[in-house]
């Protein structure tokens, strides 16, 4: 894909983690936490506004799989956010990749520096999005072709209104 900042995201149910990588494409940093906002889809609306500020070249999303590989009620929600945010920030690509466990390793490495429990709430989800971004950063580094499966970013077709 070739230089240019990639932006990480791990969907939860409240919260959406934030990454970003080097303009290189090299390493992944925190960038920000956005509450989830289904309703109005404000957090979809900062998130695209991050891609456009940033210059961003590809947007990847975590796919949080069952330990089996399955695909269960997270996986659906997750996909469901990917497409939303495909059709606001297309042409830039939105990528699904695996993310089991990054949670649970985003905690354990947060515990590991020093974080208090209650101190991880606030950054949890963007030490999410790190290790998401990282694995797909390493991944297309190792292949020389970007990660995960390509989220569809079209739009229902609109129904045209009959012209009297």
């Amino acid at each position: 894909m070739g230089p240019g900042v990639r932006i990480g995201v791990d969907v939860g149910s409240a919260r959406v983690g934030i990454a970003a990588s080097d303009p290189s494409g090299s390493f992944a940093l925190p960038v920000t936490t956005l509450a989830r906002d289904d309703d109005q889809g404000t957090d979809l609306t900062a998130l695209a506004d991050l891609v456009a500020e940033r210059a961003a070249v590809a947007v990847v999303v975590g796919l949080p799989l069952l330990l089996s590989g399955a695909e269960g009620t997270a996986a659906r929600l997750a996909r469901e956010y990917a497409a939303r945010l495909a059709a606001r920030v297309r042409p830039v690509p939105v990528r699904l990749v695996d993310e089991r466990l990054t949670t649970v390793d985003a905690h354990r490495r947060l515990r590991d520096s020093g974080v208090p429990g209650r101190g991880q709430r606030a950054v949890v989800d963007q030490a999410a999005a790190v290790l998401i971004l990282q694995a797909a950063l390493d991944a297309e580094t190792r292949s020389g072709e970007p990660a995960g499966e390509m989220v569809s970013s079209r739009r229902k077709p609109r129904r045209r209104s009959a012209r009297r």
